[in-house]
């Protein structure tokens, strides 16, 4: 792989191969931009996360076997009024919309048809707030829900006085759209800006800033269409994925172009041509800034192996992002850097005979403390990190999708109106499906139900059909309980599996089947947690033998992964702690500590790579003390740098009004600045000089 690489940066540095570099990726972005699909046809708002297999995904596939005409995409038609919503206001606005041709409609609860006392659990008790269900084809793309949700909004702003919010699935969908489709360029602006104003301020060279965003710009040009043709050959593209993916590819290229010019820089020092400087910075760069890449690579790749849907769809975009990034690493940056040489860090620019290192420079009087006191460095870092890993057993989860919306989207307004005029537990009821060999009398019913009534926290229980001449009965259950709620996400995994006993004590042979939200979530949590081993098992694996690679040592990957896991769990438990005490944000989605895990191993692995290649670099001429205090010294500035940038790039996710996406974003800011200042600046250092000899 050595002598692969050098061969190739070698070529990339002559005046012949750098020209042909830069022609070869302007020509490419070129070509993708004209001639591949673009991305945004084929992304969707959300992916189906859960496996065909699981029992609440077989249970609504029985469900609409069994009840065709039950099969729809729900939509909530919250009402509300300063006076009384009463039965006549509504049902013209119900015979409207009936009336109205509204593309993939399908049904709605006809409230002109059913007598006073029907209606009434459409009603609040103090008659201000009415919600009707309806329901579209299930076949509707998004972006046809969106024209027919605002045809409902028109008939009821020109008909009534009413204020109508639409929740539910169809209005989450629709929602779920606007919010992605309007951060998107937000998203790459803040990114773009944050980035520039960073490095002009930390290397006050205008060229020093503009050139990694350029490098990073063509990148952009050629994943973008790859991805287009990605999604043309099927691949599902989420919204939320290629939000996450931008932010991945600005902040890795821009990495990555300040390690190469930090060696650069340090080279033209010595050499007198451009080129002989790049060429002698790829040869010690090119072989870390590879690696570092491909443990990002191997990070995403890993997430083919997850069942999960949300997971699973990280793997094909990020790894073909990445792959292009580890190509431009070694071929297109150091070809742009070449192009402008000494110029590129005007006005401070390096001449041959100046010093490379100074003595006094922040991260050289930290070299040498760590080297003095190993101990005393790694102790109080370990204390740091176990306090603040202390915090993870107070995580809380959140499994409320609607509580990362902004409160003002209508989908979650409408939510938030139900939750406090009605019953919680129906917002959400169960769908239970039993299905046997056999009809059941109305005593077998009533004993059903009876059974499922005493089941915890269930409030009621009622049948709404029957299929097959009796032998299957659709059953409605509602929760006294948000169904939402922790508490009854665990009451119904507990019913889910005495399901059996519950048949037994009706003595009743058959089975049950549980479909609706809270049968999902209660299937997302168990395919969740085994997801959480699993990838966290695999990516450890799998990056701990390329480090083995890369450092020809077993020791050293050790301290590495070592350092980088309490980095994570610190991470994660500081940056829980940090958003309660500022944000007062107190749960979290369930997929924020795997998606952190992800990026804050394979991210945060990059500079202890960086580091200690340059450790084993200075091995070679220098004992072990000397040489950890000169890596310090030499790789402090560019990777405090690095991740600063690095942090910022990721805290950019706050400005998403996705709660998820903002948590997301400032646990790995948090991560990142934690292993950037403290674990290789500190702890990685004093463990080498700790443990290793001469």
């Amino acid at each position: 792989m050595d002598n692969f690489l050098h061969k190739m940066t070698d070529r990339v540095t002559t005046r012949k191969g750098m020209w042909l570099t830069l022609s070869v990726w302007l020509l490419a972005a070129i070509l993708l931009s004209v001639f591949a699909p673009n991305p945004k046809d084929y992304q969707v708002p959300t992916i189906n996360s859960l496996p065909e297999d699981q029992q609440s995904v077989l249970a609504e596939n029985k469900v609409d076997e069994y009840f065709e005409d039950d099969d729809g995409l729900l939509a909530l038609l919250v009402f509300e009024s300063d006076e009384n919503v009463n039965q006549e206001r509504l049902s013209s606005i119900v015979e409207l919309i009936r009336d109205e041709n509204i593309e993939g409609f399908k049904g709605i609860i006809p409230l002109d048809q059913l007598p006073s006392q029907a209606t009434e659990e459409f009603l609040s008790d103090d008659g201000t707030t009415a919600f009707i269900p309806m329901t579209y084809q299930a076949s509707l793309e998004t972006d046809e829900i969106k024209v027919a949700n605002q045809q409902v909004y028109d008939i009821v702003e020109q008909e009534s006085d009413l204020s109508l919010a639409i929740t539910g699935p169809a209005g989450i969908a629709v929602d779920s759209l606007d919010l992605f489709s309007r951060a998107d360029l937000v998203l790459i602006f803040s990114t773009v800006g944050i980035i520039l104003v960073l490095l002009v301020v930390i290397y006050r060279s205008p060229l020093l800033a503009l050139i990694p965003l350029l490098a990073a710009g063509f990148v952009y040009q050629v994943v973008n269409p790859l991805l287009g043709i990605l999604g043309k050959s099927g691949a599902d593209l989420s919204t939320q994925t290629i939000s996450i993916m931008s932010i991945l590819l600005f902040a890795a290229v821009i990495d990555y172009s300040l390690f190469v010019f930090s060696r650069y820089r340090e080279e033209l020092k010595e050499h007198a041509s451009k080129f002989d400087a790049m060429k002698r910075a790829m040869r010690q760069t090119g072989m870390p800034v590879f690696f570092s890449g491909g443990t990002v690579l191997a990070a995403m790749l890993v997430l083919f192996f997850a069942q999960s849907g949300d997971y699973r769809n990280f793997a094909p975009t990020f790894a073909t992002a990445m792959a292009v990034i580890m190509v431009a690493s070694i071929t297109l940056v150091p070809a742009l850097f070449t192009l402008f040489g000494r110029r590129a860090f005007w006005p401070k620019i390096p001449k041959v005979g100046q010093d490379k290192l100074k003595s006094n420079s922040f991260w050289s009087k930290v070299g040498g403390v760590v080297v003095k006191r190993p101990i005393g460095s790694v102790a109080l870092v370990a204390i740091f990190l176990f306090i603040s890993a202390l915090n993870m057993f107070n995580l809380e989860y959140e499994f409320n999708t609607l509580h990362s919306f902004p409160e003002d989207m209508p989908s979650r307004a409408g939510y938030e109106v139900l939750e406090s005029n009605f019953d919680s537990g129906q917002l959400a009821p169960t769908t239970v499906l039993y299905e046997g060999d056999e009809a059941l009398t109305e005593e077998e019913q009533k004993t059903l139900i009876e059974e499922l009534e005493q089941q915890p926290l269930v409030h009621q229980v009622r049948l709404d059909g029957m299929a097959e001449n009796g032998e299957v009965l659709n059953l409605s259950l509602t929760y006294s309980e948000n169904p939402y709620n922790t508490v009854t996400i665990d009451a119904l995994e507990k019913t889910i599996d005495q399901s059996g006993e519950i048949l037994s004590n009706a003595g009743l042979e058959g089975e049950l089947f549980f479909a609706g939200e809270t049968a999902r979530i209660v299937d997302d949590r168990q395919v969740n947690n085994r997801e959480v081993i699993l990838i966290v098992t695999l990516e450890t694996i799998l990056i701990f033998g390329m480090l083995v690679v890369l450092t020809r040592s077993v020791k050293m990957p050790i301290y590495m992964m070592g350092t980088i896991l309490v980095s994570f769990f610190a991470a994660l438990g500081l940056g829980m702690f940090l958003t309660d005490l500022f944000f007062d944000i107190d749960t979290i989605s369930n997929r924020v500590p795997l998606y952190a895990f992800v990026f804050l191993v394979a991210l945060g692995i990059d500079y202890n790579i960086m580091l200690v290649s340059r450790f084993q670099e200075e091995r070679k001429k220098h004992p072990v003390k000397k040489a950890v205090e000169l890596a310090v010294a030499n790789t402090g500035g560019v990777i405090s740098s690095a991740g600063l940038i690095l942090a910022a790039t990721f805290a950019v996710l706050m400005t998403q009004p996705i709660q998820l996406l903002f948590v997301f974003g400032f646990i790995v800011a948090v991560g990142i600045l934690m292993d950037t200042f403290i674990i290789r600046g500190i702890l990685l250092p004093g463990l080498i000089v700790w443990f290793e000899r001469d």
